[in-house]
């Protein structure tokens, strides 16, 4: 646990209380009546509000939408299955301001009216609601379907012989094996939906705006630190008590699993039911994720010239320094970097939660991994450059700073997909090996590795691709001659004239493919059968 603990400590814990420290105590003076008078405010209230509601109703609407997809990936084997798994993560990594435009360009405004929960309920709603969908089905299918691809089937079986329904035998059996995976999804969507910023930016426009849209306002255009620091306190108290909650009623049973290879547990679907479920995860996938990535592409490019392509080679009229084709390399290089790190500091951090002997810090700092995902990344961000700016830490002109935040948002997942296999590992195993005389490192190689290998793969897959896509902390820490894609997709976007808008498109359309290559790699090495598992 020390180099996790460390990690966090100097790396998010210090610049948060920096810029919170910046906004609530200033003049030597504690200025803690702020709290209240921002609080008090009708339009904060909204902001509070809505960005609770929308959470709730997005993370139930990507459950209820892509379950029935963790079970395809997991159980079935069709044609085309690893490439149709890389395309259902792409979206997860796309720029949020590129998917809010397309998602307004295919829902519109206005027409639908409806209201629920006290919210009025139009095309705009419904178009911030399905783009989080789109953003987290591939959370949903990767992780749930990860450890559902590894549960014994048999264990089902066995029930169906002795007289339970196929529904009994799920409820009964599966479901509460898949528990923890399904709390563990739901937990990072709820936090990711809670937590946004480009889609709601784009999509909700004066009306409608979430917590994380409030403090980059608040921050960056009316450059208000102390309401900033106070919204970004309610957000760390709010992600605090979901954690706590989720500690509280939730008890992991992965113990009592029995994993087997996931490559024997896929069939050919059987029976009207399965081909008709097959069938309904590939129109949901072709509507709700394929169609807005096609519009993307459409608009890349433009006519039949490339234009926008070409003009992306050249740094005139640009805003950087550089042509905005090299924010690709750059992002690579960040990302490998940023995957390298979250792996490292995750692996550690997910291998001391597993053990049974566990204290209760141990346990308590379990929660606290996931923080990163609920503070803002506006706030981490701004704290990068406040912070990190003096020796032993002055860091403002490294380019480590970069990959730095981007793992900071990785290591969550890398964690949260690990641990319930480690966890799973039956204790008797490790036993065996060292009765046998194994020492601790080859009991993790003979025993645990084989077993984790398929996870680690796919959490480093899940952190490569936030990587990418990564946002709003680099946008504050990302140097003009060194941009991300993401950042030059936003800053294009922001300027106007129609060849901006046009390489914005084409930039994001690389980005796409880009994460689309990596990710069907990764599916080939994750489903290799010609290694043990």
């Amino acid at each position: 646990m020390a180099l996790p603990l460390a990690f966090f400590g100097i790396f998010f814990a210090y610049p948060v209380v920096a810029i919170l420290l910046r906004g609530l105590h200033a003049d030597g003076t504690w200025h803690l009546g702020r709290l209240w008078d921002v609080l008090g405010q009708s339009d904060i209230r909204h902001v509070l509000w809505f960005t609770t509601w929308q959470a709730l109703a997005s993370t139930t609407l990507t459950l209820l939408i892509a379950l029935p997809g963790a079970y395809v990936f997991a159980r079935l084997d069709f044609p085309g299955r690893g490439v149709l798994r890389a395309v259902v993560t792409v979206p997860f990594v796309l720029p949020t301001v590129v998917v809010g435009t397309a998602f307004l360009a295919l829902v519109g405004r206005g027409g639908l009216t409806d209201e629920l929960w006290g919210v009025r309920l139009d095309t705009t709603v419904w178009a911030i609601l399905l783009a989080h969908v789109f953003f987290n089905y591939a959370v949903v299918v990767r992780t749930v379907g990860g450890l559902w691809a590894q549960l014994d089937p048999r264990q089902e079986e066995a029930a169906r012989v002795l007289g339970a329904s196929r529904l009994r035998a799920f409820r009964s059996v599966t479901l509460p094996a898949l528990g923890p995976a399904v709390a563990a999804a739901a937990l990072m969507v709820f936090l990711f939906t809670f937590t946004s910023f480009g889609v709601v930016q784009i999509l909700g426009g004066p009306t409608f705006s979430t917590l994380e849209v409030e403090i980059y306002r608040q921050t960056s255009e009316i450059f208000d630190l102390s309401t900033a620091a106070v919204l970004t306190v309610v957000q760390f108290l709010s992600v605090g008590a979901i954690l706590a909650v989720h500690a509280w009623t939730v008890r992991r049973r992965e113990s009592a699993l029995r994993l087997v290879d996931a490559s024997v547990t896929a069939r050919r679907p059987r029976g009207l039911g399965q081909w008709a479920l097959l069938a309904g995860v590939l129109t949901t996938i072709a509507l709700l994720l394929v169609l807005p990535l096609a519009v993307l592409v459409q608009r890349s490019l433009g006519g039949t010239d490339f234009a926008y392509y070409r003009a992306l080679t050249s740094d005139e009229g640009n805003v950087f320094l550089v042509p905005p084709i090299e924010a690709i390399g750059n992002s690579l290089q960040y990302a490998v970097v940023a995957t390298g790190i979250a792996l490292l500091i995750g692996g550690l951090a997910a291998a001391a939660l597993a053990r049974r002997d566990a204290g209760r810090l141990v346990r308590g700092f379990d929660a606290l991994l996931m923080l990163p995902l609920g503070v803002s990344a506006v706030t981490v961000g701004f704290g990068f450059l406040i912070s990190l700016d003096e020796p032993p830490l002055d860091l403002r002109s490294s380019w480590i700073l970069v990959p730095l935040a981007q793992a900071l948002v990785g290591v969550p997942f890398v964690v949260r997909t690990m641990l319930p296999v480690l966890r799973a590992v039956d204790q008797r195993l490790r036993e065996a090996a060292a009765v046998l005389g194994a020492s601790p490192w080859r009991v993790w190689r003979e025993v645990d590795l084989p077993l984790v290998r398929r996870a680690l793969l796919v959490a480093a897959g899940f952190a490569f691709a936030v990587s990418l896509g990564e946002f709003g902390a680099t946008v504050f820490i990302a140097r003009p001659d060194n941009p991300t894609l993401p950042v030059a997709v936003a800053r294009l976007l922001g300027r106007a004239g129609e060849l901006n808008y046009g390489q914005a498109m084409a930039l994001s359309t690389i980005l796409m493919l880009v994460c689309a290559v990596a990710l069907l790699v990764l599916e080939r090495l994750r489903t290799d059968r010609s290694g043990e598992f």
